[in-house]
């Protein structure tokens, strides 16, 4: 069959996929509080067994992995896929229209917790390689899946469980679907993700909080401590004083910045879509400073009494939370390492607590491989690509592109405003469905060249 047949198939098992989709989406998987995910797991596994994938849940120090494959040849060209099926806890749960866990279709989107991120794309891919072989038959190519469980707890495990077992892991190329798509709505190709480094400081003076009047300018305030602190790190102009923070940045390539330039850009649109409508800058400067610069965030702040009316004390404690975005090549103990420097030199009292890591990532983007994919989008969508060079938040890339050292492509399938991690987060049908016709594209694709490369024939 031809591939624009593709369609019709689709369009003809769009109820059978949604139904799908929603029995994934109502088992509740939420990794940091453990609710859910061994039911998830086994439930992820046997519909995998459903589409014909031999799979099975594999073990790690933390929530399971469920390892899949559909092996043609050894010598074939193997894709991995990635994805994972834990999702965020719901809170607050009155700000959502319908129940979180509850998939409810409105104005062609599916509401849900998870629905984007990532049971929707995961279910994508899996239901574009269904689709593929209902049209072809066979697949051209091997294909491995992997879907964990901690992604949303910063992945702890992954890198142990991936070079622990990388030899049944061996791959050509990882494929993940995750993130969101362009705001203009145009298929959006990532070649990496910043990494992260979150850790905690802590301020610690009386041993439980005092009477404001009575030892006021007596007791020292924790919370004073931590602000003074905080603006020796960061300036007015969120440039981050830490003494080597910029040290190890590999400046973007003259394509990458080419990329870059390429992006369409409109702050009015952007800035209504986040929230934040006074967003004044150019666009090469936006995507900069989104996938070439580190980040120095603070998450949140804790000290004393933030209840309703009044309660007069001087705090015992008072806590930060902080997320550091990093780029290539900055490396997240040398950047903790740093930080513990820095508070140890203005403010030795002060305790930092290290909380979780993970290394950034990057494909170059003259690699074959990714003008194959590239136009694998373009006709999947019939419309050019978008293609940048790193995705502003951080997932685990950096396990294949470091470990398994492999090239890793990231392709989201969900809607910009996808809302993950918020209430109401969803995904909109035509995106899903649109998943389904790319995957199979990308297969098709990725066929056709590895069997030019078995002819010795460049493509």
């Amino acid at each position: 069959m031809p591939l624009n047949t593709l369609r019709e198939i689709i369009e003809n098992n769009q109820d059978a996929y949604i139904e799908q989709l929603f029995t994934l989406l109502r088992q509740k998987s939420i990794s940091t509080q453990n609710d859910g995910i061994t039911e998830c797991a086994q439930l992820l596994k046997e519909m995998m067994g459903e589409l014909g994938i031999a799979a099975r849940i594999m073990e790690t120090d933390g929530h399971p992995v469920v390892f899949g494959e559909m092996m043609r040849d050894e010598n074939f060209f193997t894709l991995l896929i990635y994805g994972h099926y834990d999702v965020q806890p719901p809170e607050p749960i009155d700000e959502w229209l319908s129940p979180p866990f509850e998939p409810t279709i409105r104005n062609g989107k599916i509401f849900c917790r998870g629905a984007g991120d990532n049971k929707g794309q995961l279910m994508a891919q899996l239901l574009g390689i269904k689709t593929y072989i209902d049209c072809f038959g066979d697949l051209p190519i091997n294909i491995k899946f992997i879907f964990e469980g901690e992604e949303e707890n910063g992945s702890p495990h992954l890198a142990s469980f991936v070079k622990k077992h990388r030899e049944l892991l061996k791959a050509d190329l990882v494929y993940t679907a995750d993130g969101s798509s362009h705001n203009s709505g145009a298929p959006l190709i990532l070649l990496g993700a910043r990494g992260s480094l979150d850790l905690e400081l802590e301020a610690k003076e009386a041993e439980w909080d005092n009477h404001s009047g009575n030892t006021g300018n007596i007791v020292p305030n924790p919370a004073w401590k931590l602000i003074n602190l905080l603006k020796t790190m960061c300036n007015d102009e969120g440039q981050v004083l830490i003494e080597g923070f910029y040290d190890h940045i590999l400046p973007p390539s003259a394509r990458e910045k080419e990329l870059i330039q390429k992006l369409p850009f409109d702050a009015e649109d952007i800035g209504q879509k986040i929230g934040y409508p006074h967003l004044q800058m150019d666009g090469e400067t936006y995507y900069h400073k989104l996938t070439m610069e580190p980040t120095f965030n603070i998450n949140g702040l804790q000290s004393g009494y933030t209840g309703e009316g009044m309660k007069t004390i001087i705090p015992a404690t008072a806590t930060v939370k902080m997320d550091v975005r990093l780029v290539i090549d900055q490396d997240p103990m040398d950047i903790f390492n740093k930080i513990c420097q820095h508070v140890q030199k203005h403010d030795p009292d002060i305790e930092v607590k290290f909380i979780s890591a993970m290394e950034p990532s990057r494909t170059s983007a003259d690699l074959e491989v990714v003008e194959i994919v590239t136009k694998a989008v373009r006709l999947a969508y019939e419309q050019e690509p978008l293609i940048q060079p790193s995705l502003g938040s951080s997932l685990p890339d950096y396990v294949w592109t470091k470990i398994l050292e492999v090239p890793s492509i990231i392709m989201p399938y969900a809607n910009f405003d996808q809302r993950n991690h918020s209430p109401n987060e969803n995904i909109a049908i035509d995106y899903f469905l649109n998943g389904i016709h790319c995957t199979c594209h990308v297969i098709h694709a990725l066929g056709e060249y590895a069997e030019s490369l078995r002819k010795g024939v460049s493509k």
